[in-house]
């Protein structure tokens, strides 16, 4: 854990969590700032299962801390940390993000991913007649292509073939080849109101029209099974060549045989790939290809082999799809995903398709009731009067004279928007594409985006009024922040550059920094006993630690281990029997192990050079310097306890 998150967490502690409102009184007051009974009480009831210190539960001990804690707090801001650029935009990033779970309706959140996830469970087979229509078009225009795909329907109910009335009206320029079949497709891979009303529809019947943004649609749903998962394979492949080019066809019909015969014969699949495949994009990779569910594929005879395929290394025949042709490998089956394993990815999908402007139309619903927005209408209709059929072209420009529009708009809460504000927010909306026809009906529809936008800006505004969980989650961040920072500047940076300081309190403390007695040794180790004697001899004779393991570690076999350096008295890594004086020892057994030490050097206890233990020392003077520096605080704040009241406190908690 890095010191940002710690003094993060440590705020936690003297944060308030509790959000009922309860009489108060002033605990404390630094300067002119008053700290109150109730948060004091809430913290220390909050924290005190989590403090490992008994003296942090004493209350006496813990209005110290939490005084000490205000006081560092107050410090901060007098230093103006909380200007600091890097401050306030880390604190505006953390705040976007926790504001997020307060933009939203969690209860339409929760049930379009409930609804996502039982629709993913099922694959739907079907087929559909597209006639589109611009999402803004005219009403008159609309309804004459409303009335189109109705005759469409009732041909269809009336037994005509959808596929072939598929191929010679619908406006997807697919339909021409596959008559309108889409193939099997799961949830999240259809816009969403086709995905609803596929799944809607029975098999064998023919939906309503369907509105999207590409037009109206009819949909003949024909299966629907349970999803097969997805799936991770290796492929093969050869291309179709030119259309007309039999000879070609042939050859790679020959070839893709040739190659499924090598690997009967035992050769390898993914070195073959690699030297035949012509999918560039995967060759290199012996044929591997990202994993991928039904409908994910522009090619329904690749998809049906590879679910077809049951255990891993399984290897299908030759097939050809539209593109030519393949052998596949199973590589592996991913079984389809718990709720809480698709939890996320979910989220991340409802939030970038059409579902969410539910979740956005709903939040926007309940602050139109929660706000009362008043407004205008004389100034409505000169703003709406002002506005010209430029607009559709971009050359629309705001009146010469704006002056009339300054007048009050739109109220609610405390806010109060100039007509001028909505009139420049058509300005920026004019080079936006598919704008709705006539004008006025152009400016009512950006009237209404116009309010739920300043809407959800004032209610974003105001979260720490709406909700003081949010409130209190902030300020602990926000002190959390300014706390990393004050420390870094006071304590953290001055440990590490005042080096006369540091040096004087090792010093001062010389007796906390102290070595026991240490061995400078060769230690050497073996199961077995005639080797660990062998080790002994050689070390007689004057070899050295990698002549002595190339001596008796031969033929991959380790039949010893040796370790040298300076040991503290009590270290693990010296045996616990063989008396530490200069010299060689004798061969001496412990539990399963033999072991011979050479002794160099024995260095009698004695105290660390600040060198040699200074890790521990700036942290230890880091400390001091906290602690003196809280009892200077003291005397730079004027910090007044009101006793009588924390008396009272100590009564309310013990009771």
């Amino acid at each position: 854990m890095n010191k940002k998150h710690f003094y993060l967490g440590i705020s936690i502690l003297f944060s308030v969590f509790a959000f009922a409102q309860a009489p108060k009184k002033v605990l404390f007051t630094v300067d002119e700032n008053p700290y109150y009974t109730d948060e004091f009480v809430r913290v220390y009831n909050k924290n005190l299962d989590l403090v490992k210190d008994e003296s942090q539960k004493d209350l006496d001990h813990y209005l110290e801390l939490f005084v000490g804690y205000k006081l560092k707090i107050n410090k901060a801001n007098k230093l103006g940390l909380q200007n600091n650029t890097k401050y306030q935009n880390e604190l505006k990033s953390y705040r976007t993000q926790l504001s997020k779970n307060y933009l939203t309706d969690s209860k339409v959140t929760k049930e379009l991913l409930e609804e996502g996830y039982v629709r993913s469970l099922k694959e739907i087979k079907a087929s559909h007649i597209l006639l589109t229509v611009d999402e803004n078009a005219k009403p008159e225009d609309t309804l004459a292509v409303f009335k189109q795909i109705m005759d469409l329907k009732k041909r269809a109910d009336n037994g005509e073939d959808f596929g072939e009335l598929a191929q010679k009206f619908s406006q997807d320029p697919s339909a021409k080849e596959n008559k309108g079949d889409l193939g099997y497709f799961s949830a999240f891979r259809m816009v969403y109101p086709f995905e609803s009303a596929a799944y809607n529809t029975k098999v064998g019947e023919i939906s309503n029209p369907v509105r999207t943004r590409f037009g109206y649609h009819l949909i003949k749903v024909s299966d629907i099974r349970n999803n097969r998962g997805d799936v991770t394979v290796a492929h093969i492949m050869l291309m179709n060549p030119a259309e007309g080019n039999t000879d070609e066809l042939e050859k790679n019909k020959t070839t893709i045989n040739e190659i499924y015969t090598k690997i009967q014969q035992g050769e390898e699949f993914e070195a073959l790939a690699k030297q035949f495949s012509q999918d560039k994009s995967s060759s290199a990779k012996g044929g591997l290809l990202n994993r991928f569910g039904s409908g994910q594929l522009s090619s329904e005879e690749f998809e049906t082999v590879a679910f077809s395929l049951q255990k891993p290394n399984e290897i299908s025949k030759p097939f050809q799809s539209q593109f030519g042709w393949h052998i596949m490998k199973l590589i592996e089956k991913h079984p389809v995903k718990t709720f809480e394993e698709a939890k996320a990815d979910m989220e991340t999908k409802i939030s970038r398709d059409e579902r969410s402007r539910k979740i956005t139309e709903s939040l926007n619903e309940k602050l139109r009731a929660k706000y009362t927005v008043k407004r205008n209408e004389a100034l409505y209709t000169k703003i709406k009067k002002a506005v010209t059929d430029k607009f559709y072209e971009s050359a629309w420009e705001l009146p010469s004279d704006t002056k009339p529009f300054d007048g009050e708009f739109i109220s609610f809460g405390k806010i109060k928007i100039p007509g001028t504000q909505f009139l420049n927010y058509l300005l920026s909306q004019q080079k936006n594409p598919n704008q709705p026809k006539p004008v006025a009906k152009l400016v009512d529809f950006h009237y209404s985006n116009f309010v739920d936008s300043q809407l959800n800006q004032y209610y974003n505004d105001n979260l720490e009024n709406e909700f003081p969980e949010f409130a209190a989650v902030m300020e602990e961040y926000r002190d959390g922040l300014l706390l990393f920072d004050l420390m870094e500047k006071e304590i953290w940076e001055k440990s590490k550059t005042d080096t006369l300081g540091l040096e004087a309190f090792h010093k001062a403390n010389s007796g906390k920094y102290m070595w026991k007695k240490r061995y400078d040794v060769l230690v050497i180790s073996s199961t077995k006993a005639d080797i660990a004697k062998k080790a002994h001899k050689l070390i007689k004779q004057g070899k050295n630690i990698d002549e002595i393991k190339t001596a008796l570690n031969t033929k991959g076999v380790i039949n010893i281990m040796a370790t040298s350096g300076v040991f503290e008295e009590g270290s693990e890594t010296l045996p616990k029997t063989i008396p530490f004086i200069k010299g060689l020892s004798d061969v001496v057994k412990e539990d399963n192990y033999y072991y011979v030490v050479q002794v160099n050097d024995v260095k009698e206890a004695g105290a660390k050079l600040l060198e040699e233990c200074k890790g521990r020392v700036i942290n230890d003077y880091q400390q001091y310097l906290e602690e003196n520096w809280v009892a200077n605080l003291k005397q730079e704040f004027n910090v007044s306890i009101n006793k009588d009241v924390f008396e009272e406190v100590k009564k309310q908690i013990k009771k």
